[in-house]
């Protein structure tokens, strides 16, 4: 057929794999994947989404279909690989012409080339930066912005190649193409400049596209190269623009704000990663920085991303340990002092005055939002309000961290400051929550200079007190400021006063005042638990106390649990017809099991029975009880520290649970897991059978999801148990047999596929081969053919496998065919290196001083973590999978080492002679990647 005809044809398909109607759709999918692995398809593909006349839908599917080729056949080595020839030609059309008129479809384009230069520039492509080079220049502005949009992309992507000789291909294209992208940069800042005072804003945007790529251009270039000084003062006058003459409204505006955030972000790596180099930036970015955010200077100019960039510069140059010379003076290095020199002719009593004035007074407030998210939403208010990275995205914790260490560093000057604004504190709600934030956060450096207990006394219970709604304000903060301060300095007598206060405080009508109370009760307050058992509260009321407390303090409970477990049982029995009690019960025991850990057994004659009539379908009470009776069956099985016969003896209820196929099937799932995980031999040998059966059932008529859920127990079973499992499962096997080798079409399926089938290849190696001497009877196919069609399609679709567990596990399911004089396995061979290079990119890591590489995901022993005082610590089915994993061969056998014996053995096997002829068949750079990771073996 020639090319005219292949094209009528293939944009047939294309047009038909656009409609909506199914009928019309699936045959025209089917044909296209078909087509995948013809001669000549994506040059038909290429000519197509070049052609500007045709439809846009038909064009973007087109990119779709060659993007999605070049992952599966671009490489010499992949099954169906295009040919020289034609990559050839399609490299090169892909380059003639920059000026596709469709913004999505550019970015695809450029996406697409950048996956062709990834694979072959600069070896088979050397033509190709050159042209982008010379395309940027070129004066056409739809050929220049779609050029530095490819260039932009082809960068970012050849960035990220991680082997030392990739790297050091990049850096010499970087050094080549610097002085080139900076000067781009600074020519489409002056133009952008020029038209936004000439209020030309629509060429002006055109400019500031063009500015924001060539600095991404830039940016990538600097990874290596890691010079900054050159843009320090023009992004300083770019900053002043963008309030001074882009207002709000500017269509202009949102582009100028992500150029700003991408230069500050730029400042922020090169001061992390190479603070002594940042010497000469300290004083211009302290200058604009604070005075943006701390003079009337930024009013109307700043935007809260650029504030939190902007606070997080002055913060990491506050705290630099490369800055702060050493204790002896004269053991200082030389490029601390001179930092640190700068940093104090900054940072002057009238410069740190108004810093700490500001922070309190200006960023303390909380905004209109967080004041909306407090009404509509109190529980993320709470939780959001805590925690992690938070500082270097949100401004309420990155000012809220910026105050603490500036008080750290300049302790001396900030005191008399902030005691002077709690002295001459106005009444207002708002005033007095900002400056208790303030002494809250400052309480270890206030030590000295505040009486707590007094204040306590003579003015915060009072403020407690106050139970106007408007006053929740209040009463949240000063509960938070008790939290702070009681393991600071707080008198032991005054300690039933503020039970009392915190008491009451659990029934405030506000939830985020009861959040933020019950999270003051895990800071040294435990025995408050005793006094709250023994107060005369509604069971309702009490049973959320309880659970407030419980949750809060986790495993701190334990030594106050006898007296829960001499009322809990009691309240379940007189609560028999108040099944909405029972639901507030189920969910204290849910906290209480979770505090209680692997201790949690001494509950089970209460406990199981109660779990038993919950989920038990043919109760009525389970209408009810379900869903929390559920979690609680969960919660009790991942801190069980051995199965009873009476646990096991409950999963006679799952049967009928699972044919509910209700909204509550996941928990179900991932009960079966935990009984895998807690005792996979008596609990397969004693439900193996009839799950089996069900799960035959529900395959049948499921989601693709619900496919996912039933095959991850079967893959669970074969990794804690990989002979048991493979024999109880044997049923469901034939099926993901099957669904390989026809090559399954949803990827998160296919990757549970492989991943079972890994398993058993690689730890039940004569299972694997009894069920392949079955399905080749049963298709009337050599068996030889059906393994060569089963590791076949494995390597072509070793993408859909995104787990890096799966990918190793593939890796070495594959090589455990080796040593083989097996001819198929041989012919194979080249793809199983593929993967095995693959496998080898995911999980090997270098050593920066040695230069060589070692696997990542080896363990060695079991090591308990070390926990801080807000982590969970791991419950028992935690340990148990840790433990599992020290023995799983993803996890205890090296990858490196793994193929090379492998090879070794082979060769061993074929000779040498035999052997080299068989790397042959291997391309010779993915060879050269091979030999460089194994290195010194």
């Amino acid at each position: 057929m020639d090319m005219d005809s292949a094209s009528s044809v293939v944009l047939q398909a294309l047009t038909q794999a656009t409609s909506q109607d199914t009928a019309v759709l699936k045959p025209a999918e089917e044909q296209l994947r078909q087509w995948e692995t013809q001669p000549g398809f994506y040059s038909v593909l290429l000519n197509i989404f070049n052609n500007h006349m045709l439809d846009v839908n038909v064009r973007w599917l087109a990119v779709l279909y060659f993007k999605n080729g070049i992952d599966r056949y671009w490489r010499r080595v992949a099954p169906h690989a295009l040919s020289e020839e034609e990559k050839t030609s399609l490299r090169a059309g892909l380059i003639t012409n920059f000026n596709e008129p469709v913004n999505q479809i550019a970015t695809q384009i450029a996406v697409l080339i950048a996956k062709v230069a990834r694979l072959d520039c600069p070896r088979q492509w050397p033509e190709l930066i050159p042209i982008l080079l010379e395309s940027v220049k070129g004066q056409d502005g739809l050929q220049q912005h779609r050029a530095l949009l490819t260039f932009y992309h082809v960068t970012k992507t050849l960035a990220s190649k991680r082997l030392a000789q990739d790297r050091r291909l990049f850096q010499d294209l970087a050094s080549g193409i610097y002085s080139f992208a900076c000067s781009l940069w600074s020519h489409h800042t002056d133009c952008f400049l020029q038209q936004i005072y000439a209020r030309d804003e629509a060429t002006a945007l055109s400019s500031l596209e063009r500015t924001l790529l060539s600095l991404k251009v830039y940016d990538k270039c600097l990874s290596m190269l890691l010079n900054l000084l050159l843009l320090t003062n023009d992004a300083v006058w770019l900053i002043c623009v963008s309030g001074r003459q882009v207002g709000p409204d500017s269509t202009c505006r949102e582009k100028l704000e992500k150029t700003i955030i991408l230069y500050t972000k730029v400042l922020l790596d090169f001061l992390e990663y190479h603070p002594c180099a940042f010497i000469p930036l300290i004083q211009r970015s302290l200058e604009f920085a604070v005075s943006y955010v701390f003079t009337p200077a930024g009013e109307g100019v700043t935007f809260e991303r650029f504030i939190v960039q902007c606070m997080n510069l002055i913060k990491m140059i506050v705290k630099n340990d490369a800055y702060k010379p050493a204790k002896n003076i004269d053991d200082s290095k030389p490029e601390s002092l001179e930092a640190h020199k700068i940093k104090t002719a900054f940072f002057t009593h009238p410069t740190l005055t108004e810093i700490g004035r500001r922070l309190v007074s200006h960023y303390f407030l909380l905004t209109e939002e967080e004041l909306t998210m407090w009404e509509e939403d109190p529980e993320s208010f709470a939780v959001e309000e805590t925690g992690g990275d938070s500082w270097k995205y949100s401004l309420r914790p990155c000012t809220e961290v910026l105050f603490l260490d500036i008080f750290h560093n300049y302790s001396q000057t900030l005191t008399p400051v902030l005691l002077d604004m709690v002295q001459n504190l106005q009444g207002q709600p708002t005033s007095i929550m900002k400056l208790y934030n303030a002494v809250g956060l400052a309480a270890y450096e206030l030590f000295d200079n505040v009486d707590f207990d007094q204040w306590f006394k003579n003015q915060l219970l009072g403020e407690l007190q106050v139970s106007h709604h408007r006053y929740k304000l209040i009463r949240r903060r000063v509960i938070w400021l008790i939290g702070q301060w009681i393991s600071v300095k707080f008198k032991s007598d005054l300690r039933p006063l503020l039970y009392e206060v915190i008491l009451s405080l659990m029934q405030d009508p506000d939830l985020v005042v009861r959040i933020e109370t019950a999270t003051t009760l895990k800071l040294n307050i435990l025995p408050t638990l005793t006094i709250i058992l023994r107060s005369q509260f509604s069971p309702n009321l009490l049973l959320h106390v309880i659970s407030c407390v419980i949750e809060r303090v986790n495993i701190q409970i334990r030594p106050y649990v006898g007296c829960l477990v001499q009322y809990l049982p009691l309240l379940w029995k007189q609560s028999e017809e108040h099944n909405m009690l029972r639901c507030a019960i189920l969910t204290t025991l849910i906290h209480l099991v979770q505090g209680l850990g692997a201790e949690s057994k001494n509950l089970y004659p209460f406990l199981l029975p109660v779990i038993q009539l919950s989920t038990d379908v043919s109760q009525p009470p389970h209408v009810y009880l379900l869903e929390d009776g559920l979690e609680l069956w969960l919660v009790t099985l991942e801190n069980s520290p051995a199965v009873t016969p009476e646990l096991l003896r409950i999963f006679q209820n799952m049967s009928a649970l699972l044919e509910l196929s209700s909204e509550n099937v996941r928990t179900c799932f991932q009960i079966v897991n935990a009984y895998i995980y807690l005792s996979a031999t008596e609990f397969l040998q004693s439900y193996a059978e009839s799950l089996c059966r069900t799960f035959c059932d529900l395959l049948k008529d499921i989601t693709n999801e619900g496919q996912v859920q039933v095959l991850k127990v079967v893959e669970i079973a074969l990794k804690v148990s990989p002979i048991l499992g493979a024999h109880m499962f044997q049923p469901l096997l034939p099926a993901v047999f099957r669904g390989i080798v026809d090559g399954e079409r949803y990827p998160v399926v296919m990757s549970t596929y492989l991943g079972i089938m890994g398993r058993v290849l690689l730890q039940n190696s004569s299972f694997f081969f009894s069920l392949l001497t079955q399905m080749a009877s049963e298709s009337s196919q050599e068996m030889d053919q059906l393994l060569g069609s089963v590791i076949e399609m494995w390597v072509d679709r070793m993408d859909n496998i995104t787990q890096p567990e799966r990918r190793k596990l593939s890796s070495l399911a594959l090589l455990s065919l080796l040593p083989s004089d097996n001819s198929v396995i041989q012919d194979k061979f080249c793809g199983i290196i593929n993967i095995c290079l693959e496998a080898l990119h995911d999980v090997m890591t270098e050593d920066p001083e040695t230069g060589t590489f070692k696997d990542c995901m080896l363990m060695s022993h079991f090591e308990e973590p070390k926990l801080s005082d807000d982590e969970e610590p791991p419950t028992e089915q935690d340990k148990r999978k840790k433990l599992l994993a020290l023995e799983d061969p993803v996890h205890s056998v090296s990858l490196q080492q793994f193929v090379y014996e492998k090879l070794k053995a082979q060769q061993a096997l074929m000779g040498d002679q035999g052997f080299g002829v068989l790397m042959e068949t291997v391309d010779t750079e993915l060879v050269s990647q091979l030999q460089e990771f194994l290195q010194g073996l």
